[in-house]
């Protein structure tokens, strides 16, 4: 059996037209000889009647601090209500199918409300209803603890799902159905000649995806590199192969293609990011204010990035949502942090960069000759990051695009 997992986000499934193009798409790969296993996200996106952000803002409504349990109860309920309603939609289309949750498809996760991971899949009851000629529908985004909790997997949970069943499945392909062609160069939405890639490797993606690319979940990207399973990001709308992940290429009657490294992938930006300054007191070595700051931040449950460490000062990032929470924290603490809001994270992504001179000074270059003041930088062996003001991102990814001319074939 050629098992296939084809995972829809939202804005695919948004109303009953648009799922009968994803009932196109699964009986085009019924014909092609596939098992299909389908993954799918709440229907449409904010504002929209079931999906998530609609189902946590009503929820606020009437508690700001939702409690944790009970908000996962509610959000699952997005992808169930647009599980069934696929499955149905299947069945009176003449392709019969079965919905699964994520209890019911044996995804098993720790206890981490609202953020929880995978810890191991039990697909037998997805192989029984695969056999007996269904197409399986199984609830993204959700799973069941140990101690038979529902759970979710925080943003991108859907594409975690659909790389966790594909693995556990031996599937052939993941495919990921989303509103753009593939991976592009940048966000085509910003960048007018961003460029699709046609093929990139796990560790490229995984970049990409960690440093702002929303095309698909960095955790998904490393479930799937575990067994080498494929993966295919495709448009719902568009008859295009996508943009194939994979360290190899494979070809008919040719020769296997290793993918390499390319020295500049692409840029990626995260918009809505406050930068957070505290000055330490040298006066007093015992205050070891760096040590308090970072474990206040860990006891609260807050994600810090682009840290950087001085015998006088800290800086660090967080999201918006957490810059309130993280600023009332540390003046608990005595301390008296100067908050930076509407900033942005652009990031130049090279898995091959490394040991190569002259990047930071072209990305220096781009920058100053179209008026972009650097906040603050950063670097890792396949990126470097600029904080940027947030009115300056769009600017600033657009002027990195053209000074490596990621736009020209």
């Amino acid at each position: 059996m050629k098992i296939l997992v084809q995972k829809f986000g939202g804005t695919s499934l948004a109303s009953k037209e648009l799922r009968s193009r994803v009932c196109d798409i699964v009986a085009d790969a019924k014909s092609a000889g596939y098992a299909p296993v389908v993954v799918v996200s709440a229907m449409g996106r904010e504002n929209a009647a079931y999906a998530t952000d609609t189902l946590i803002n009503l929820v606020k409504e009437v508690n700001p601090e939702p409690l944790p349990r009970e908000l996962d109860i509610l959000l699952s309920c997005g992808e169930t209500i647009c599980g069934v309603l696929l499955a149905n939609q299947m069945t009176a289309q003449g392709m019969p199918a079965t919905f699964l949750s994520g209890e019911h498809a044996g995804i098993v996760t720790d206890g981490q409300y609202g953020d929880a991971h995978i810890r191991y899949v039990k697909p037998q009851r997805i192989m029984e209803c695969l056999e007996n000629g269904l197409v399986v529908v199984v609830a993204g985004f959700q799973g069941v603890s140990d101690t038979g909790e529902l759970t979710t997997l925080g943003r991108g949970g859907s594409d975690t799902t659909a790389a966790a069943l594909g693995v556990a499945l031996n599937a052939e392909y993941i495919d990921i159905y989303t509103d753009v062609e593939g991976v592009m160069t940048a966000d085509p939405h910003i960048v007018e000649n961003a460029r699709l890639l046609d093929s990139i490797n796990y560790n490229e993606i995984c970049q990409l995806a960690r440093d702002g690319a929303k095309v698909v979940h960095p955790r998904a990207i490393e479930i799937a590199m575990q067994k080498g399973t494929p993966l295919r990001i495709r448009s719902t709308f568009l008859d295009s192969p996508g943009t194939y992940v994979s360290n190899q290429v494979y070809t008919i009657n040719e020769p296997v293609k290793i993918v390499s490294d390319r020295l500049i992938t692409g840029i990626t930006y995260t918009s809505n990011v406050v930068q957070i300054t505290v000055a330490q007191d040298n006066a007093d070595p015992q205050r070891k204010t760096d040590l308090t700051v970072f474990k206040a931040m860990a006891e609260a449950g807050i994600s810090v990035d682009f840290i950087t460490v001085q015998p006088t000062t800290l800086m660090f990032t967080v999201s918006r949502e957490k810059a309130h929470r993280a600023e009332a924290r540390l003046r608990e603490l005595g301390l008296n942090p100067q908050m930076e809001f509407n900033c942005a994270k652009v990031a130049v992504v090279g898995a091959a960069m490394t040991g190569i001179p002259g990047i930071m000074y072209k990305i220096v270059e781009a920058l100053n000759d179209c008026d972009i003041d650097i906040q603050q930088a950063g670097d890792s062996y396949t990126n470097i990051w600029c904080l940027v003001k947030q009115e300056d991102m769009k600017k600033a990814v657009q002027a990195l695009h053209d000074k490596f001319e990621l736009g020209n074939y």
